[in-house]
């Protein structure tokens, strides 16, 4: 199935290599959270991913109950909006919605109503805070899995608290969270300690997704620049990235 999905693309055509022609994490929706500012903004960074060779997205938007108190509807509107520009401008690229959301009371709250965005096989994209450790954890990755989700740890190396403690990332991992790490993070665009922590997680197999997390126009500038070095080759060679079945 993937050799007749690789004869399919053109060589020239890609960037991005296979297993990366699906982007998962991105802000995408204009004016919902910190990421696009407007729908010619969007448009603009959808077609520079475009050009990189992405053949679909799946934009996460916040939800935070103290600074973006997005909702299902919310989210499902503003990518409506965003497929009938596309549609409109002729733009071929498919696009899909779910959420990025903020492990906070809210969050667990809507594991228990079983009302949570996912993407793909019921996958559920949150993240934590980037300087305070988290506690319950495990409890939660519990409660999601008991309740048919998959859950998925944004960015785990831009948390500060786990990249001083390495080994954390194993103890998560056989509970049953799988990890998405940011392609950026691998070229200091976060900075040292998220740059050590990413290749900790690659050399040592424990990816599942890789993403943008495009907010802004800089951020496709500096994945053009991260998807050709070294260390992103490494991305495929020790991980089963699961992307590609998105």
């Amino acid at each position: 199935m993937l050799k007749k999905l690789f004869n399919s693309f053109k060589k020239d055509d890609i960037k991005v290599p296979l297993f990366y022609t699906t982007d998962l994490h991105s802000h995408l929706i204009p004016e919902i959270d910190d990421g696009s500012k407007s729908m010619e903004q969007s448009i603009d960074m959808i077609k520079s991913l475009k050009k990189l060779g992405f053949k679909k997205l799946i934009t996460t938007p916040h939800i935070m109950s103290h600074r973006y108190p997005n909702n299902r509807d919310i989210i499902l509107n503003g990518l409506d909006k965003v497929q009938k520009e596309l549609v409109k401008q002729n733009i071929n690229m498919a696009i899909e919605a779910a959420s990025e959301y903020y492990y906070d009371e809210h969050f667990i709250e809507l594991i228990g109503k079983k009302e949570l965005l996912t993407f793909g096989d019921n996958y559920v994209l949150f993240e934590l805070s980037y300087t305070t450790p988290t506690f319950g954890i495990e409890q939660t990755v519990f409660k999601l899995l008991n309740a048919g989700y998959k859950p998925v740890l944004a960015h785990p190396e831009r948390y500060t608290y786990f990249s001083s403690s390495l080994e954390k990332y194993y103890q998560l991992k056989e509970i049953g969270l799988e990890f998405q790490i940011n392609v950026n993070s691998i070229d200091n665009f976060y900075g040292k300690k998220s740059k050590v922590a990413v290749n900790y997680l690659i050399n040592n197999g424990l990816v599942s997704f890789v993403g943008s997390d495009t907010h802004r126009p800089k951020y496709v500038e500096a994945l053009e620049k991260s998807i050709s070095s070294k260390i992103f080759k490494k991305i495929e060679e020790k991980n089963r990235i699961k992307n590609i079945y998105l």
